[in-house]
């Protein structure tokens, strides 16, 4: 802990200051924050009381389609002769599959009810390029009976043996998908629809693009060409180049139904959307839209975050620092709190060497013409570095403070903005929960004690409750991101 954070700490005085719930995967960080810290929080959904009941009635009033009962029937061949792919998504998305009230054992059931044979079902995980499932997270999304019942299968974006090839974008991108959904008789794509900070919002169209297809169809995807367009941000999909072009893909590799849902602040269950591919995703989004929209007036001096269920490394928590990013000032602090509690509480191989890359090349603007050389290969995760150049570019490199116990001492050198672990006095020896609130807690302070270093006075500081899933919007004159 260096002079400038011990002074801090010795100079504010918080004896004032109210205390905050912070999440950080299963726990709670008890932060204090000063008195007239705003609260960004979503707007409240009505929770389904009876979800079992609630897939159900979706299942059998689908938008746009009949029920897939009939859709079974209109295939052209007996319904015990019909092959069937349901595409899911991975562990980094927190979708009810499981138990009597999850999504899977009721739309498993309709289609077994309709006459499908179970050794004819298969079940695709859309990893995109994340890695494979462990047998723990299979059992953890899906549960026992699902695991043990079902042929489970991770999609492979590098494994050209299985892809087939469907033909051209009309952006001209040459589309391969995973061979055992699109060779399916009937295909069923499942998920989550919330914000997203490149196609707008997710699921519908993503359960094919980028969850089953190959890396080169990827690369087009999250190429600076589609990222650095001003539209490829949160809750908009007009004219995003990202939503455009799964869109197009989904279309051309045909989805017969799909199932997707809604959750509230609290990972509750608040909608079910069945149906048509692009009809039922455009209730969800209507539905999902009104809640997730955070109205502000101003941006903040410093906004306090966390990564949310989905941050389960760095790689993923890239989503709450852009939320956090549309909230704060330009040259102001985020400090964001994250349970990197993957196996690779980093992210891939190729991620660590794309940060280091970021970090050597200055910045965003350096690695942005890296990238954009004729000569680079494109490599996987290449964007995500990219993403937090959007966080960088609106607060610099001091003004991002990344708070993860999990993360060791050199990875921290790798990742932009300052490390949580400077904020640590090394003599205490915290670890886990105690170390991650002492990270936020010294952090925050900090970056209080630095605003009123710079003459402004007391620093405006907001806390976004709900981390990434929130989307700040700002509203009026002053509005400097999204551009």
């Amino acid at each position: 802990m260096n002079s400038d954070i011990r002074e801090a700490l010795r100079s504010v005085d918080i004896g004032r200051w109210r205390s905050v719930s912070v999440e950080f995967g299963a726990e709670i960080l008890d932060i204090a924050v000063p008195p007239d810290c705003e609260t960004l929080s979503m707007r409240d959904a009505p929770v389904l009381a009876d979800p079992g009941r609630a897939f159900a009635a979706a299942l059998a009033s689908p938008f746009g389609t009949p029920p897939l009962e009939e859709i079974v029937r209109g295939k052209g061949k007996p319904p015990s002769e019909l092959s069937v792919a349901v595409s899911v998504s991975d562990i980094t998305r927190p979708v009810p599959y499981k138990g009597e009230g999850g999504l899977l054992r009721p739309l498993l059931a309709v289609l077994e009810g309709a006459g499908i044979r179970r050794k004819n079902l298969v079940i695709v995980v859309g990893t995109g390029m994340h890695r494979a499932s462990t047998a723990g997270e299979k059992l953890e999304m899906f549960g026992e009976p699902v695991v043990a019942g079902y042929r489970i299968v991770d999609h492979d974006c590098e494994d050209a043996s299985s892809l087939v090839h469907i033909g051209r974008t009309a952006s001209g991108t040459a589309v391969h998908v995973n061979a055992v959904f699109a060779g399916s008789d009937l295909r069923v794509v499942t998920g989550l629809v919330e914000s997203h900070f490149m196609a707008g919002v997710s699921g519908g169209r993503k359960g094919i693009c980028p969850a089953l297809v190959d890396k080169r169809t990827i690369q087009r995807f999250h190429s600076p060409e589609f990222l650095e367009s001003p539209r490829a941000d949160n809750l908009i999909l007009d004219g995003n180049p990202c939503h455009l072009e799964s869109l197009e893909i989904a279309r051309t590799v045909g989805v017969d139904f799909l199932v997707n849902v809604t959750l509230d602040k609290d990972m509750r269950l608040t909608g079910v959307f069945a149906g048509h591919l692009e009809e039922a995703h455009r209730a969800a989004v209507r539905s999902m839209s009104g809640t997730a929209a955070i109205p502000i007036d101003r941006e903040f001096d410093i906004v306090l975050t966390h990564s949310g269920y989905a941050g389960r490394n760095h790689y993923q928590s890239a989503k709450a620092g852009c939320s956090a990013a549309a909230a704060v000032k330009t040259g102001g602090t985020i400090v964001l709190a994250a349970d990197n509690r993957d196996p690779e509480p980093v992210g891939s191989i190729e991620y660590r060497h794309l940060l280091g890359r970021f970090k050597a090349l200055g910045g965003i603007e350096g690695y942005l013409e890296m990238l954009r050389d004729p000569g680079w290969t494109f490599t996987k995760d290449q964007w995500e570095p990219e993403v937090w150049g959007r966080v960088t570019k609106k607060v610099g490199n001091e003004g991002l403070i990344y708070c993860s116990p999990q993360i060791s001492g050199a990875d921290s050198s790798l990742l932009p903005g300052l490390s949580g672990l400077d904020f640590l006095d090394p003599d205490r020896g915290l670890a886990g929960r105690e170390a991650a609130r002492a990270m936020v807690q010294n952090a925050l302070i900090f970056a209080v004690h630095r605003s009123m270093r710079k003459g402004g006075g007391l620093p405006s500081v907001a806390f976004l409750r709900e981390g990434p899933y929130g989307v700040p919007v700002l509203s009026g004159p002053g509005a400097s991101y999204p551009a």
